[in-house]
């Protein structure tokens, strides 16, 4: 499955602010947790639109979000990076509210952007404690990332989600993230609308 990445976009010469920079990424999480969710479909796992589509969707693009922001820790100023941080996780929040009708049939306006704003605060406190270096996130982080996941599938994929969500839904996504913040924070050092291949994934492999 080819998926192709933004690294970059065009601002007429001026500088870009960190809003712009945290839409590109929080567009990128949206369309790569869809693309893991198709993944993971092919691999057997059952996400069927409504509660496990959604709350996938969510946790996925929250462990986007704080693993931007241990990037934006690296190559953006103190400011810069509060900037973005907290642009991406409203941007993020705002497009799983906008996307909300085709995940859950009927939600109370604003639920769906309060739920991924709580969701992002809470697992803020969970990444906390674990590594993040120019290699990706350590065991810890990706752990706690497929724990949330497993806690979402249905209890006959349970038992294969950890390996599933470890070893090549978390590689993936970071591999992508760390491609575009590349293009976004260096651009002149990065090459724009270059594709990444994400393999299929076989829980019983």
């Amino acid at each position: 499955m080819a998926i192709r990445i933004r690294t970059g976009f065009h601002t007429g010469g001026r500088p870009r602010s960190m809003a712009e920079l945290a839409s590109v990424v929080a567009a990128m999480a949206w369309k790569l947790a869809v693309d893991s969710i198709k993944r993971m479909r092919t691999a057997n796992y059952e996400i069927d639109i409504g509660q496990t589509y959604y709350d996938f969707v969510c946790e996925y693009m929250v462990f986007l979000a704080h693993s931007a922001d241990r990037i934006a820790y690296r190559d953006l100023s103190e400011e810069q990076r509060t900037e973005f941080t907290t642009s991406l996780a409203i941007r993020i929040a705002e497009i799983v509210e906008e996307n909300h009708r085709m995940l859950l049939r009927a939600t109370d306006v604003g639920e769906c952007k309060r739920h991924v704003l709580d969701l992002f605060n809470r697992r803020g406190e969970d990444y906390a404690d674990c590594g993040f270096d120019e290699s990706g996130p350590d065991f810890g982080f990706r752990r706690v990332f497929a724990a949330g996941m497993q806690e979402i599938l249905p209890e006959q994929d349970r038992l294969w989600a950890i390996d599933q969500v470890m070893d090549i839904e978390s590689p993936e996504a970071i591999k992508a993230l760390q491609k575009t913040l590349g293009g976004l924070f260096h651009p002149a050092t990065e090459k724009v609308g270059a594709g990444e291949t994400a393999p299929t994934g076989n829980r019983h492999g």
